[in-house]
């Protein structure tokens, strides 16, 4: 993304970044902001996380090296970051919780009911691309969502948009936490925002007190390892005897510190018809699930975030999730007529969920 060119002069960069801001609001973006590239504290935290192991199986975390914390190594000739917010939550609190409450019911995280947030923000940040370059002329850049080695919440935290709270996740006072990030980054030297300074969180410990695996082991620092998300999406494995129970019926991540958190009291739910539920996922039985074949699976999972797991690890969660259901004959009789049929890994999740499903 390097070029040899006349850099802009201070007052154009000040009204291209105005203009940015105004033309992301128009194209549907919450909040938008500018941030600088010095990334090393968080370099620090994020180089003792991986060290304690923190990160379980997820490899490509540590992969890239200082690429993740350095953005002009990642794409030299980066001088700023425009960081972008983009809401995503489709069903009230209540609806959340009336589904966790409904141990026959499945609970998918609610980021996962619609379209692949990844396709929708980078075609969004596309856009706003596109009319940099009608304002400012050719320039380099890239467009990122959660899409490559990318220290998402930390540019976005300096460039205003929130601050990282307890549960590691960006929150915001208007917006609470319930938003995608995306990222360009540009060759163009904009003028930076102020970051976000304060903490908000406070004394709160909410998010803390009611993860079911107790994944965040203290303020600020998550166990991926014991994070529901990373055991029913980024786990491929058996998935820990002890940890099963408390999955209960969340078969595809988890939103109980978002759901719980004082600052999602008033989370506004998105306009964007990309992120309504698809298939009835947001209420469906998990029997219903459960009789899905692959085929099926595929056709109703295409364009989706779910994508990101196989059918074997969608059986495997489901498996769990029915174990944790109330004892019911017809449960017991569906598990039972998969368990010759499947995988060894699903195999052995349904023989644990019957033993719980006699007891």
């Amino acid at each position: 993304m390097t070029r040899d060119v006349t850099l802009p002069d201070l007052h154009t960069t000040r009204a291209l970044a105005a203009e940015i801001k105004q033309q992301a609001l128009a194209l549907g973006f919450q909040q938008v902001g500018i941030s600088h590239l010095d990334l090393a504290a968080d370099e620090a935290l994020l180089e003792a996380w991986l060290a304690h192991g923190y990160h379980g199986e997820m490899h490509y975390l540590a992969k890239h090296g200082r690429k993740r914390s350095r953005p002009a190594e990642l794409i030299p000739g980066t001088l700023s970051v425009i960081c972008a917010t983009l809401n995503y939550l489709p069903t009230s609190a209540s609806d959340m919780e009336a589904t966790l409450q409904n141990a026959n019911r499945a609970y998918i995280a609610r980021y996962a009911l619609g379209r692949d947030y990844h396709k929708v923000m980078r075609g969004r940040l596309r856009q706003l691309a596109k009319t940099i370059a009608a304002k400012f002329g050719s320039y380099g850049h890239r467009v990122f969502s959660d899409s490559a080695p990318v220290l998402e919440k930390a540019l976005a935290r300096n460039a205003g948009l929130g601050w990282i709270g307890k549960h590691t996740n960006l929150l915001n006072r208007e917006y609470g936490s319930w938003f995608f990030l995306g990222e360009i980054y540009t060759d163009i030297p904009l003028p930076q925002d102020s970051p976000q300074k304060e903490n908000y969180c406070g004394s709160c410990v909410r998010c803390i007190e009611v993860c079911p695996t107790q994944a965040i082991i203290a303020p600020y620092t998550l166990d991926a390892r014991r994070c529901i998300a990373y055991l029913t999406i980024e786990y491929k494995g058996s998935i820990p005897h002890e940890l099963r129970p408390l999955l209960g019926n969340r078969i595809f991540g988890c939103d109980d510190c978002q759901l719980y958190c004082p600052w999602n009291r008033h989370a506004a739910l998105t306009a964007e018809p990309d992120f309504r539920s698809r298939h009835a996922l947001d209420t469906s039985d998990l029997l219903v699930l459960w009789e899905w074949d692959e085929s099926t699976f595929l056709a109703r999972t295409e364009g989706s975030a779910i994508r990101r797991v196989s059918y074997e690890q969608w059986q495997r969660n489901l498996a769990v999730a029915l174990g944790n259901a109330p004892i019911n004959h017809a449960v017991a009789a569906a598990l039972q007529d998969k368990v010759h049929r499947t995988t060894a890994l699903v195999r052995e999740h349904i023989e644990w969920a019957l033993v719980q499903q006699m007891q």
